[in-house]
């Protein structure tokens, strides 16, 4: 439910519509909240919880948000991502079982969720799928940011400097699809077709990063070799994300 929470967050501030980027923050907690309550989760615990996962959603907003912009500050910003997202995990034990209103309507519409918690793996799933949208690009970018793949959008609050994905299109769109793509077909028993995923990838890049290097192109700039690190860098931490959170649903 933090995932899903936390998803939301990032999908709104994705959104270049300023009053649309503020409201990120309140339309995470109030999902988390809300989610909460549809799953029937009412308890002393489970409101304990819910309310108390606030806090860390705001902070990776907050942080992630200043170290995309002026750098710096990467791993306080990753650490309060997966520190809360482990501290929830190791306190699941204390929640109640999942039900409530969307139990019974997951009932009604006999969709395949089997197992004993049929509502629980929804509610994984869909986090899971809602943090490989927009949050796994975060993710992407801070790595990027951190080891100098990727110059932060506004360093030290100036004008936003040039960026080696320049060269490369679609990055951002092509990352949460290629991401979402994997996890269906891992949940779907395809890990192999997952894999093809992968190497198409590299396969497709490849003619561009060698065309640019036979030309001497450079991205205002930046040359081959820092376009090909973009690439690679963003690319590897994309897989992870994705094959971290398909490991999570097994």
């Amino acid at each position: 439910m933090w995932l899903i929470g936390v998803g939301v967050s990032d999908l709104l501030r994705s959104v270049g519509h300023r009053h649309v980027r503020r409201a990120a923050v309140p339309a995470g907690a109030v999902t988390v909240v809300a989610v909460g309550l549809l799953a029937g989760l009412s308890g002393a615990a489970d409101l304990v919880a819910l309310t108390a996962s606030v806090g860390p959603l705001a902070g990776w907003v907050v942080l992630s948000e200043r170290s995309l912009r002026r750098g710096g500050g990467h791993a306080r910003a990753l650490l309060v991502l997966g520190g809360s997202a482990f501290a929830l995990v190791a306190a699941s034990g204390l929640a109640s079982t999942p039900g409530g209103p969307l139990g019974r309507w997951l009932t009604w519409a006999d969709l395949p969720f089997d197992g004993d918690q049929p509502v629980a793996r929804l509610l994984l799933v869909t986090g899971l799928g809602v943090a490989n949208l927009a949050t796994g690009n975060v993710i992407v970018r801070l790595v990027l940011v951190s080891v100098g793949a990727m110059r932060p959008s506004a360093p030290n609050g100036g004008p936003p400097g040039a960026q080696p994905s320049e060269k490369l299109k679609g990055g951002r769109l092509l990352g949460p699809m290629e991401r979402v793509f994997i996890i269906g077909l891992g949940l779907a028993g395809q890990i192999t077709a997952a894999s093809i995923v992968i190497a198409a990838k590299g396969l497709i890049r490849f003619p561009e990063l060698q065309s640019a290097r036979d030309d001497g192109a450079s991205v205002k700039g930046d040359g081959i070799d820092e376009v090909t690190e973009y690439f690679l860098v963003g690319s590897f931490v994309s897989w992870l994300v994705a094959l971290g959170s398909l490991a999570l649903t097994r």
